[in-house]
């Protein structure tokens, strides 16, 4: 498949007032092709949010350059859908108006939108919830429906900074089933953040290993699991070799981001 995103030599440094520039990202070079799904894990402060940021033109005071067939991003793309770890959805809206906010907003036709988004409700599972509000559904549930209205505009890219983060680990495994489903189904091309390497390995054709601060790419694991996946193959004894081999990987980050932690502390 050809590449639909490139990321090539972005750097992205803080100066804060007052206190020395902290450079977060570090000559990144990383190409994902149409349909791919790529996990990014790293220890805490390895630039990862940063990144993603970057990519989703958030942020646009950095060096290098993000390109979506070819053409580079500045700003907000239309092909480019976020979904964040915080919860998002409208508390005043039902299931099926929060998915069809965005179409709302491009002024799309009230029958029109609403088509598309029971569309999208019932890829996410929530078919039969459609005029429930947030505070009638599970954190689960509210993340589905963020997701459904993601997907709504139809974006090729979705980028997901922890999604999942504020679940608990059997809901997440679960979850993780339900965006496989999702993804084959749209040829979706999936951009996940994550701290956590199981989720990481499920969903994803490649795992992208961060350093800590500045953030490089410290090496990119091919995931070769056989597809369709479910959460089934955790209990594979390949599963865990991938699972350990990352774990290599992050545990000497980690431990460097732990240890200047540590250092700060004393040092006030």
């Amino acid at each position: 498949m050809a590449d639909i995103l490139e990321i090539k030599n972005v750097s992205k440094t803080y100066n804060a007032d007052g206190d020395s520039p902290v450079k977060a990202l570090d000559g990144v070079d990383l190409n994902i092709a149409e349909g791919e799904f790529v996990s990014i894990i790293g220890p805490s402060g390895c630039g990862k949010s940063t990144l993603f940021n970057i990519i989703g033109g958030l942020i646009d005071d950095h060096d290098g350059e993000v390109l979506i067939d070819g053409h580079e991003v500045d700003g907000a793309h239309k092909d480019v859908g976020v979904v964040f770890q915080e919860e998002s959805t409208f508390p005043w809206r039902s299931t099926l108006d929060n998915v069809a906010f965005p179409l709302e907003i491009e002024g799309i036709d009230k029958a029109e939108r609403e088509e598309t988004a029971r569309k999208f409700i019932k890829l996410v599972g929530l078919e039969g919830f459609e005029n429930h509000f947030p505070a009638q559904l599970s954190g689960g549930m509210k993340q589905r429906t963020a997701v459904a209205r993601t997907l709504a505009y139809e974006p090729r890219i979705m980028l997901m900074d922890e999604p999942f983060g504020a679940l608990d680990e059997q809901t997440r495994m679960l979850l993780g089933d339900k965006m496989l489903e999702i993804w084959a189904a749209l040829n979706q091309t999936m951009l996940l953040i994550t701290h956590n390497i199981t989720e990481a390995v499920q969903l994803s054709d490649r795992v992208v290993v961060m350093s800590y601060r500045p953030g490089i790419i410290k090496e990119i694991i091919p995931i070769e699991l056989p597809r369709p996946r479910t959460s089934e193959v955790i209990a594979t004894a390949e599963f865990g070799t991938y699972v350990g081999k990352l774990w290599t990987l992050l545990r000497e980050e980690a431990s460097r981001g732990m240890a200047e932690a540590e250092a700060s502390i004393a040092a006030t």
